[in-house]
């Protein structure tokens, strides 16, 4: 359901519905799987290397997010669990720079920020402005993207200097929160489908995307968050009349039949966006982004370019 490179040790880890992870090493030309003691009862849903590479946390649907980390004693991967508030499925995650505090989006309509110190691996640093505690487990912070209830929190990023958390939620919003600024959010209610998935892009600028099929372009200048603008070529697309056999290899690719009489929409992906990512660049500073749907598509975009 999730997979994650790191790109420092080039190690991938993967989690998926039979409740397992696995860290994937390249020895010899081909990619070694190594078993993670998840210890979970429900699909695992997330998951997401921490800057540092040392750990990664996984999302699942039993309630809870799972630190793992490599024990070198008995030479695998093990993990701690982070359990209480979490009260439905995790459904994204996304680690602060500084490699101790995770914050999580979850279907119980909820953003939290916790502590994911791991005494093993990690170092005791300096208090952070989103909490001094750093014992595992210990939850910093907790946010809705409405005050009616909400919808559910599809994902979540921290900004490069990890002093602002974006987030969006099913109830077609878009959420931002500075830890500098008293810890208020500022909540968008677009007119656009939901967002699934988002990215900082610099200290200021957000990149979403979602059921709309394109990518947008939000400012943020630490109180207001302002749409900036569309990123796509909005270009007339005409469908022939098709064979039988590219009708099928239609719906196999794409998922959708697309015959003489369909309407393509004037976009260049045609279904969902459910993920986006950096290219090149980093979250300070990103020219070029990717992003891939359920149309089959990878898209790899211009960052400077606003339609």
């Amino acid at each position: 359901m999730s997979i994650d490179w790191a790109p420092k040790s080039n190690r991938i880890v993967t989690c998926a519905a039979d409740r397992n992870a696995y860290v994937w090493t390249l020895s010899d030309n081909k990619w070694k799987p190594t078993l993670v003691l998840l210890r979970t009862n429900r699909a695992a849903t997330c998951v997401k290397w921490s800057p540092y590479e040392n750990k990664f946390a996984v999302g699942s649907g039993a309630r809870l997010i799972a630190i793992c980390y490599f024990e070198k004693e008995n030479d695998w991967w093990v993990s701690k669990h982070i359990k209480k508030p979490v009260r439905s499925t995790v459904t994204s995650v996304d680690w602060h720079p500084n490699n101790l505090i995770l914050a999580c989006g979850s279907t119980d309509f909820k953003t939290r920020i916790f502590s994911a110190y791991i005494k093993e691996v990690d170092e005791k640093t300096e208090p952070t402005p989103w909490g001094s505690k750093i014992q595992m487990g210990h939850m910093l912070a907790e946010f809705s993207n409405s005050d009616q209830g909400g919808g559910w929190v599809h994902c979540v990023s921290f900004s490069a200097s990890g002093n602002r958390l974006a987030w969006v939620g099913h109830d077609s919003s878009i959420s931002v929160v500075d830890c500098n600024r008293g810890m208020v959010p500022t909540i968008v209610k677009h007119n656009f489908l939901p967002f699934l998935t988002l990215t900082w892009v610099n200290e200021n600028t957000i990149v979403a995307a979602g059921h709309n099929y394109f990518p947008v372009r939000y400012s943020y200048d630490g109180q207001n968050l302002a749409l900036a603008g569309k990123i796509d070529q909005m270009t007339k697309k005409e469908s022939g009349n098709l064979t039988a056999m590219n009708k099928f290899r239609s719906l196999d690719k794409k998922a959708t039949s697309e015959t003489g009489d369909s309407i393509l929409v004037n976009s260049i992906h045609q279904n969902a966006i459910t993920q986006l990512s950096i290219h090149h660049g980093s979250k300070s500073a990103v020219s070029k982004f990717c992003t891939s749907g359920i149309d089959g598509l990878l898209v790899i975009w211009d960052n400077k370019r606003t339609l």
